[in-house]
């Protein structure tokens, strides 16, 4: 899926309705240089969706300690350029997505003077998983609180698409301190997991895994969900949304997350109304 392009003025209302005081700032472009991470897919070099490519720039991995040894994984987010008096904005994704679903949004709320992160969770995005870890809930929810308790430090407005806003959730819950207020998008927090899907047999998992990877299928529901704009923009965002799939663990980390049992979140939906600011907005489009 693809983050809605949200005109800055809506922004600036958004955030001033949370009670914040807008502190304004350049909008930042990334290096300039025209040079992508080494760590991301050369077919990174295909894609030509200008936002794409300037995000994808952008993109660094961080080290999180995962584990009492002293384990670290290298995740990957893009780091805010512009430092705010408010707390900043923790932009989650979809299922099995990256980052780069905020490619259009994340210039805007620079150029509204919002200090924001795109984070990766973790078992999806460009984060190094080469030892995979477990890529379960509370292995998710772990990693995105330390990620935050060593490089973002202050309690967040946390914004959660589809199963994104699923995260939040289950993360906002367990660790109420990270959390001051909450943003969730075409909100999918009523599902009970992963389901059946869960009692696969093993290789039957990864054959429906495999087909989260079918560019047609990816393509197809690119056409069907978005019919005004052009086959050559949606054959690019299909590119887009592919494009963490070509990492090697990708298919195993997703797996596992199946086999898990996924999100079920229902049970914390009221403590959430209780301890939190929350926003819920209907549409998640481009």
């Amino acid at each position: 899926m693809v983050s809605p392009a949200i005109g800055v003025e809506k922004l600036r209302k958004l955030r001033r309705g949370f009670g914040g005081a807008l502190v304004c700032g350049a909008y930042g472009n990334g290096n300039g240089d025209g040079v992508f991470p080494p760590f991301l897919p050369k077919q990174v070099e295909k894609i030509k969706d200008p936002f794409a490519r300037s995000l994808a720039q952008r993109i660094q991995r961080l080290p999180v300690q995962i584990g009492p040894s002293g384990s670290c994984i290298m995740s990957s987010c893009v780091k805010p350029e512009i430092r705010s008096n408010d707390n900043p904005v923790v932009l989650l994704h979809c299922f099995d997505s990256s980052c780069l679903e905020w490619r259009c949004t994340y210039p805007l709320l620079e150029e509204a003077g919002l200090e924001a992160w795109a984070v990766d969770v973790l078992g999806w995005g460009f984060s190094d998983l080469e030892r995979l870890p477990p890529c379960d809930v509370a292995s998710k929810r772990h990693h995105l609180y330390q990620l935050w308790k060593s490089h973002i430090k202050r309690p967040v407005i946390l914004v959660g698409p589809s199963l994104g806003a699923a995260v939040a959730i289950d993360f906002a819950v367990n660790y109420p301190e990270a959390v001051e207020k909450l943003v969730l998008i075409g909100a999918s927090v009523y599902a009970e997991g992963t389901g059946n899907l869960s009692k696969l047999y093993r290789p039957l998992a990864y054959a429906g895994v495999s087909l989260l990877k079918s560019f047609p299928l990816r393509l197809c529901s690119n056409l069907l969900t978005y019919k005004s704009i052009s086959f050559a923009t949606s054959f690019d965002w299909t590119n887009v949304g592919l494009l963490h799939c070509l990492l090697p663990w990708w298919e195993d980390a997703t797996v596992n997350f199946m086999k898990s049992g996924g999100y079920n979140v229902i049970a914390q939906i009221k403590q959430v109304w209780k301890k939190f600011s929350v926003l819920i907005l209907s549409k998640y489009c481009a």
